[in-house]
């Protein structure tokens, strides 16, 4: 199975430009989307959804054409919002049974094996019985993704799963996105890097509704091999480094500012050479595309 995306754009009526002629190229596995708020990820997680329109371009998954063939793009889709209600008043089996209709099985028996089956996956069958009110953000994420995961999806998405959950549910949730992504396209949209280091083997930079970047983690990190320094400075000092030095990151430390700078060679004053790692190659990138610093 492979997603391919080629030249996608889409401008909504008050002339924001969403998605700018992105295209990309999907393999069975987890692949993130990684950029800030507002960036486009959730404009192209909608259209590949089949939730909106597109203005150019072509979203085929194998022979099917998503944009036009969408009851059969729709049969073959587990999609998580970022934003999902619930029924607060019904239970979670009740509501995975009336899913498991939507999704065209009659078979009670064999619903009711799925909606086990799915609950038992997501560690929701101990509280299959409650309310989906009475559920916690990450147990509202797992029902979520036992939805979406409701007739056995050949393309999955998830967008921003993890924004809201505490260190504990995120890896709970990491460890359940990654036993889903070995035998199927799970496209993950996340602002949070973390995200991406621990779940996704290949990724894209996405800022602007443009592409900024894709390819492997390593390969991005690679990249910036020998090109980032740091120093800690006095936070009085920080406009004049940002007039002298490309600023990739900051951070406070007991008064003192850490800062993290990109330059071809050592630019001296006391830096450090430092290992690279993906939160330099996100903030160097959409650094670059915002003109904005990060402090």
């Amino acid at each position: 199975m492979q997603l391919d995306i080629k030249g996608l754009s889409k401008t909504y009526s008050n002339g924001v430009q969403a998605i700018k002629n992105v295209s990309l190229t999907l393999n069975e596995g987890m692949f993130g989307l990684l950029g800030p708020n507002g960036a486009g990820k959730s404009s192209l997680m909608r259209t590949i959804a089949t939730l909106q329109e597109a203005d150019e371009g072509s979203v085929h998954l194998d022979s099917i054409d998503v944009l036009k063939q969408k009851t059969a793009v729709r049969q073959l889709l587990g999609y998580l919002p970022q934003e999902f209600g619930v029924y607060p008043k019904i239970s979670a089996e009740l509501m995975l049974n009336h899913i498991a209709q939507l999704k065209g099985i009659s078979s009670k028996t064999e619903r009711k094996e799925m909606v086990g089956y799915l609950l038992n996956k997501v560690n929701l069958h101990k509280d299959k019985k409650k309310s989906l009110g009475t559920y916690s953000g990450g147990m509202k994420q797992r029902f979520g993704i036992a939805q979406a995961l409701m007739g056995n999806p050949q393309l999955i998405i998830v967008d921003e799963p993890t924004a809201g959950l505490d260190p504990a549910e995120r890896n709970r949730f990491y460890n359940l996105l990654s036993e889903i992504g070995e035998n199927t396209i799970v496209i993950l949209s996340t602002h949070i890097v973390e995200d991406i280091n621990t779940l996704c083997s290949n990724f894209a930079i996405i800022c602007q509704g443009e592409v900024l970047f894709t390819g492997t983690p390593d390969d991005a990190i690679r990249q910036l091999e020998g090109k980032i320094f740091a120093k800690t400075i006095s936070k009085t000092d920080i406009l004049r480094y940002r007039e002298k030095y490309k600023v990739v990151s900051t951070q406070l430390k007991s008064g003192k500012l850490s800062i993290r700078i990109l330059s071809e060679s050592n630019p001296t004053e006391d830096f450090m050479a430092v290992t690279p790692d993906l939160e330099d190659v996100y903030f160097t990138r959409i650094s670059s595309k915002l003109d904005i610093n990060t402090l």
